[in-house]
């Protein structure tokens, strides 16, 4: 059964940089208003579970959010893994792209797209 009500709290943040890097993406690749970040998690990666980060639609078991004008679509189960999570978005020299700090997290790898909990 798809989840059409908006929570009023989210369970993770976005920082700035990530809110001004994810709202470029949705003007560059004309992102439709049926479609929002999907944040969430899935077995695999070389600590156990890897984070999933994308736009997509909304699914049956989603919860949406709104988190700066962004919407936000995660699946129920996964908030365990998620509570508290900060998503960022570097752009130094040494690295570019979107970080996860995640509290749940018991290790991570080196990549930092995977973690166990």
């Amino acid at each position: 059964m798809r989840t059409d009500t908006i929570a009023t709290a989210a369970p993770i943040t976005l920082t700035v940089g990530a809110v001004k890097e994810l709202k470029k993406l949705i003007d560059q690749q004309e992102i439709g208003n049926d479609f929002g970040l999907r944040v969430g998690v899935e077995g695999g990666g070389c600590s156990g579970m890897n984070y999933i980060l994308g736009f997509d639609q909304q699914k049956d078991g989603d919860v949406e959010y709104q988190i700066e004008g962004i919407r936000v679509f995660m699946n129920k189960a996964h908030g365990l893994y998620l509570a508290g999570m900060e998503v960022d978005f570097k752009s130094g020299l040494d690295a570019r792209g979107f970080t996860f700090n995640n509290p749940n997290a018991t290790s991570t790898c080196g990549c930092g797209s995977s973690f166990s909990a």
